[in-house]
C-alpha cells in the first residue's frame, strides 16, 4: 500500500470541497481530493442543483411554447416525455465535469476516485477504483461529503415506482400522475417540473404552509402559481405507509386518506454523508442526521479536521458551500476571506423562481423594526410586457427613518440574478446601505432591474 503525503486532503469535490481545496493550492499548499462516484462535481453537479436546473430551465421552455400565441402560427402545441427533458441536463453535466476537471489539473491538484476512511486524524486509507488501496497523511483535513435525500426505512426506494430526489433522474418514462411528499425545496422545485409536463401532481406538505422561512407574500404567491397550474397542495398531512403494486403506488395517510398515484417522488429532509468515514477513529460523532458540528472558522472538536457544505446543515445551498470551502482554506493559513458564512440569498427553482435576502416582513413586525415596503409589479414594466413574463414582484423592506434596506423579496422571471442589485446595496457600509441608491440611479430601459426604481418610489411616496 503506497502512502503519500500533502498538505491538504479534502473529501469531497462538490462545491465546498472544490472551494476549499482550490484556495489552498493557490496558497502554495499541496493539495489531494478524494471523490466517492466516478467524476468530480459531486451531487451539486450530478444529482441536485446543475440537473434539476437544468431540467426546470427546459421545462419552462416548453411551457412557453405551448402558451405563446406567436407559436401557434408554427403548429400545435407539443408534448415532451421527461427523458426527452432530461436529455438537455445530461448535456450541461457533461460540460459541467470537462470544466471541473480541468481546474484541478491546472492547479496541479491531485484527484482519487474512491471511498476515504480515517484511520487516524491525519491519515486516510483511500480504497481507489482503478489501483487498489492508497494512504494519503496530511497536516490538514477538510470533510466535504455533502448529502443524500433521507429515506425513511419503512419505505420500499428499490420498488420501481418509489424515487427520491437522486433516483428521479433514473426515470425513464412519464408518469400521469405523481406524488410528491415534501413540500421543501426539492419537493417545489420539481412540482414546478413535473407539472409543465403535464404530470398531475399532488403535493404533500406535512407543515402547514410552504417554504415557511419566505416572506409570507411570497409564500402566497407561490402556492397560488402552484395550484394555479394543476398542482394540488396538501397541508398538515403525514404518512403511515405506503403501499405498491405493478401499476402504481398508494400512500396511507395518517388522517385515514389514501392517495394513489403512478409514482411516488419522496423529498422530506436530507442526511449528511458521514456514515462510513470512519469517524470513530478520531473521535468525532454526527448528529442524528449525520452533521458534522463546527465553530466560526469551520473547524470540527477535532483540530485538524475540517467541514463545509452540506455536510454541517444550514444552509445546505450551493453558492453558499463554495463560500464555506474557501472560508475553510483562508482559515487554516490565515488568508483573506476567513469570515464565517451567515447571510446568503435564497434561490429556489420553481416556475416562477424565488430569491430573496435578508429579514421577512414577520421578522421585522416581532423585532418591533419601524419598516416599510416598496413594491414593483412585473406585470407592470415594459421589459416583463415585452418578455411575457408578466407574473411577479419585486418586494423592498426598509427601515421608515434611516431608508436602510433590511430585506429583498422577489418572485417571478429571473428573479434569482435580479435579487443580486439589492444585495449588493444591502452589504454596503453605513449610510451608503440607502433606499436612495434606487431613487438615484438611472437604470436601462426596458430591464428587469428597472422592478427596483419602481419599487423604491412606491415606499418612498409612503414615507414622505
Amino acid at each position: 500500500m503506497t502512502t503519500r503525503h500533502y498538505d491538504v486532503v479534502v473529501l469531497g469535490t462538490g462545491p465546498a470541497g472544490e472551494g476549499a481545496a482550490m484556495s489552498a493550492a493557490k496558497a502554495g499548499k499541496k493539495v489531494a481530493v478524494i471523490e466517492a462516484s466516478s467524476q468530480v462535481g459531486g451531487s451539486c453537479t450530478h444529482l441536485g442543483t446543475i440537473p434539476s436546473k437544468a431540467l426546470r430551465h427546459a421545462v419552462k421552455e416548453i411551457i412557453v411554447f405551448n402558451t405563446n400565441p406567436m407559436f401557434r402560427d408554427i403548429g400545435e402545441p407539443r408534448w415532451f416525455s421527461f427523458p426527452k427533458v432530461l436529455d438537455r441536463a445530461n448535456k450541461v453535466i457533461d460540460q459541467q465535469v470537462v470544466g471541473r476537471t480541468e481546474y484541478y489539473a491546472r492547479n496541479r491538484i491531485d484527484i482519487y476516485f474512491g471511498r476515504g476512511k480515517f484511520k487516524d486524524a491525519n491519515t486516510i486509507e483511500v480504497n481507489t477504483y482503478e489501483q487498489g488501496p492508497e494512504l494519503l497523511v496530511a497536516d490538514k483535513v477538510v470533510i466535504a461529503t455533502g448529502s443524500r435525500p433521507y429515506r425513511p426505512a419503512n419505505i420500499d426506494f428499490s420498488h420501481p415506482r418509489i424515487y427520491c430526489s437522486d433516483t428521479i433522474l433514473s426515470l425513464s418514462h412519464t408518469p400521469r400522475s405523481l406524488i410528491i411528499y415534501g413540500a421543501g425545496v426539492i419537493g417545489c422545485e420539481y412540482a414546478s417540473i413535473f407539472c409543465g409536463l403535464g404530470v398531475r401532481v399532488e403535493l404533500i406538505n406535512p407543515a402547514k404552509k410552504l417554504l415557511s422561512f419566505l416572506d409570507d407574500e411570497i409564500t402566497d404567491a407561490l402556492s397560488y402559481h402552484l395550484r394555479d397550474s394543476g398542482v394540488l397542495i396538501r397541508h398538515n398531512e403525514t404518512y403511515d405507509s405506503v403501499e405498491t403494486t405493478d401499476r402504481g403506488v398508494v400512500m396511507h395517510m395518517a388522517s385515514g386518506k389514501k392517495l394513489r398515484a403512478d409514482a411516488l417522488l419522496f423529498c422530506n429532509g436530507r442526511s449528511g454523508n458521514t456514515d462510513n468515514l470512519g469517524l470513530e477513529s478520531i473521535n468525532l460523532e454526527a448528529n442524528g442526521r449525520g452533521q458534522l458540528a463546527v465553530n466560526d472558522t469551520y473547524q470540527t472538536q477535532v483540530e485538524n479536521v475540517y467541514a463545509a457544505g452540506d455536510v454541517i446543515g444550514w444552509p445546505s445551498l450551493a453558492s453558499a458551500a463554495y463560500d464555506q470551502g474557501r472560508a475553510v482554506a483562508a482559515n487554516m493559513y490565515g488568508a483573506e476571506g476567513a469570515e464565517f458564512i451567515s447571510e446568503v440569498p435564497t434561490g429556489i427553482y420553481t416556475i416562477p423562481e424565488i430569491s430573496s435576502v435578508g429579514k421577512t416582513e414577520a421578522e421585522l413586525t416581532t423585532e418591533k423594526v419601524p419598516y416599510e415596503v416598496g413594491r414593483a409589479f412585473f406585470k407592470n414594466t415594459a421589459r416583463a410586457q415585452i418578455t411575457g413574463e408578466a407574473v411577479g414582484m419585486l418586494k423592498i423592506l426598509f427601515h421608515r427613518e434611516s431608508l436602510e434596506l433590511l430585506g429583498i423579496h422577489c418572485f417571478g422571471d429571473q428573479a434569482s440574478e435580479i435579487v443580486h442589485i439589492g444585495q449588493a446595496i444591502m452589504k454596503q457600509p453605513g449610510k451608503q446601505n440607502t433606499l436612495k441608491y434606487f431613487l438615484n440611479t438611472t437604470f436601462n430601459y426596458p430591464t428587469m432591474a428597472e422592478a427596483y426604481r419602481v419599487a423604491a418610489l412606491n415606499g418612498f411616496n409612503r414615507v414622505f
